[in-house]
């Protein structure tokens, strides 16, 4: 089921938390989400194939499938994007990912030229239109992917952020937005501290967002961080963490 982020009538965001039952699955929990405008639409880390089917019904309600024009992938895990073959066959959109992940991406498909519809997003991130509206690919890189990237959508000030955020917790507690900061951490710093690869980058990431109005960031694993003063709070928390090679001594390369 659909949880609508934005609607105004003419652009909708919609989250898929529950297309993966990690229990069930043996699965990390993750999520999909659906930009939609005066349309047209673009997915938003449509998922491996486990998510395919599930999402491609969910989605029809508010967006027929065969019209989706992209697919835009933060980077190249299977999660975010090992389904890409399916959605090529099943409809005629394009796929943007980081230039350093797009002659990659082919080893996820059966072996079809698909060449005209991968688009390879530059290091410096761009603008992307969407119907009437421009999204903005804003670069992560090494967050935790050395070519990442999260996309903003001004309209509704979402931040589609990837795995900055993400929280370890199934799709029950996962569609509800955080209510207690505090009470939240511990579902997300060991994460944040093996996959984030240093503090430096976090604290750039930070002073990037702190220029946009944000209203949400909603992460591909976990919860949403809904209004803007938890918005700060995790912005705030993240830049001040220690992670990845801040963590790492001799110790932690040995021969075993």
């Amino acid at each position: 089921m659909a949880v609508e982020l934005y609607n105004d009538g003419q652009h909708v965001c919609l989250a898929f938390y529950d297309l993966v039952d990690e229990g069930a699955d043996n699965a990390v929990q993750c999520n999909q989400f659906l930009i939609a405008n005066n349309g047209h639409g673009a997915l938003i880390d449509p998922g491996g194939n486990m998510t395919y089917s599930g999402l491609i019904m969910a989605m029809q309600r508010y967006f027929p499938s065969k019209d989706l024009d992209l697919i835009l992938a933060s980077h190249a895990d299977p999660d975010i994007i090992a389904s890409m073959n399916k959605w090529m066959v099943s409809t005629s959109c394009k796929v943007m990912i980081s230039s350093i992940w797009a002659r990659f991406l082919p080893h996820f498909t059966s072996g079809r030229d698909y060449t005209s519809r991968i688009i390879a997003i530059p290091d410096a991130g761009m603008h992307i239109a969407l119907g009437e509206c421009r999204l903005i690919a804003l670069p992560a890189h090494f967050l935790h992917s050395e070519g990442n990237f999260q996309f903003y959508d001004p309209v509704s000030k979402i931040l589609f952020s990837g795995d900055m955020g993400a929280s370890m917790l199934d799709h029950r507690e996962a569609l509800h937005a955080v209510s207690d900061f505090d009470a939240h951490v511990p579902h997300m710093v060991g994460f944040h501290r093996r996959y984030m690869v240093a503090n430096k980058v976090c604290r750039y990431w930070a002073n990037m967002v702190r220029t946009l109005d944000i209203d949400m960031i909603v992460p591909q694993h976990g919860a949403r961080f809904e209004g803007p003063a938890m918005v700060k709070r995790f912005v705030d928390w993240i830049e001040d963490l220690p992670c990845g090679t801040d963590l790492m001594t001799q110790a932690s390369y040995r021969v075993p």
